[in-house]
């Protein structure tokens, strides 16, 4: 068998359309495997903005990465060996997972080494580009919304057409919940036919104003944009319960947005501060969580939006085409022959 393997990777910090490159000769990860791992056979990757962004930050990169640097967190593949302890998972399955984003390795390569809490198993006839595109928005999702909520809860999520929101809106309702989302007119359909159960159309008007309208009713609070703070998390208390919790996910590494975060989590309530909970997310790898996630898609509960798919060769194009942004739906690139 081969010891080297085709790969894409970021030499150092850089633009991405100028710093990726094509290796022919990268090492390929073999065993012997260590506890709890798998070896898997690379066949669809998913695209996040975030696995360009942190390799375009120069010496913050540094600092946070291992470089030589492959990009890509989310993948589908063939299981092609597992360590000995592994007894859920067995050559030829199909597993979605999510690597750890600041290791060297990434999705964007023939063969790639996942831990226990980074995969799950699926059907072997699933779609391996909808499993591709899952696991890091649909984790996010996941996580922001069940610690907080129980059945007949009501949900609003800022930004519900982004990869996080959709999967936010499918999430919730698989929970038994009430969702309501923002998103712009022309992405209203979507939402609809993703289960929301209510729509504000950001552009239509002020959305603290409309949200006010609605009174004292949501439960949670899933901020996928992050440039509302402050005004949306201190105006909160009009229509979050007094026990809701305001969750934020989005937002950019910016000392905008650091002001803007410092002003909504310490300016208290009797000065014009919000008067809820705020938490600030991140993303963690937990087997459970994504094997749940796995269920669902087996079981067509959620689903992945698609925007665009490319080969391999193409990837340098495909963070082009996510660059872009307002996609509707999930950048897919074919590493591998699908069966």
């Amino acid at each position: 068998m081969a010891s080297t393997m085709q790969a894409w990777q970021v030499a150092a910090p850089g633009t991405i359309e100028q710093s990726l490159k094509l290796i022919d000769n990268a090492p390929k990860p073999a065993p012997p495997l260590q506890k709890g791992q798998i070896l898997v056979e690379v066949v669809s990757a998913g695209l996040n903005p975030a696995d360009y962004k942190t390799v375009e930050m120069g010496l913050f990169s540094k600092a946070i990465l291992s470089f030589p640097k492959t990009p890509g967190m989310d993948l589908s593949g063939r299981v092609v060996a597992a360590a000995d302890d592994v007894a859920d998972v067995k050559a030829g399955d199909v597993v979605l997972v999510r690597l750890d984003p600041t290791k060297a390795a990434g999705s964007l390569s023939q063969y790639v080494v996942a831990e226990r809490a980074g995969y799950a198993v699926l059907p072997p006839d699933f779609d391996m580009d909808v499993a591709a595109g899952a696991p890091t928005t649909a984790l996010t999702a996941y996580q922001t919304i069940k610690p907080y909520v129980e059945r007949g809860s009501k949900i609003f999520i800022n930004g519900g057409s982004g990869g996080v929101g959709t999967f936010g809106i499918q999430i919730g309702k698989a929970l038994g919940c009430h969702v309501a989302v923002s998103c712009s007119a022309k992405k209203k359909e979507l939402c609809e036919k993703l289960g929301a159960d209510e729509i504000f159309d950001y552009k239509a008007g002020d959305l603290v104003t409309q949200l006010k309208e609605r009174g004292e009713v949501f439960d949670l609070i899933v901020d996928n944009v992050g440039s509302s703070l402050p005004g949306l998390y201190q105006q909160s208390k009009h229509y979050l319960k007094p026990e809701g919790v305001y969750v934020l996910v989005g937002g950019s590494a910016s000392l905008s947005s650091a002001k803007n975060f410092a002003m909504a989590k310490f300016v208290p309530s009797f000065l014009g501060g919000g008067r809820n909970r705020l938490v600030t997310f991140v993303t963690a790898n937990k087997h459970d969580d994504l094997a749940q996630i796995a269920q669902w898609l087996g079981e067509g509960a959620v689903r992945t939006i698609i925007d665009a798919t490319f080969e391999f060769e193409e990837a340098v194009q495909a963070f082009e085409h996510l660059k872009k942004g307002s996609s509707g739906g999930k950048v897919i690139v074919h590493v591998s022959k699908r069966t």
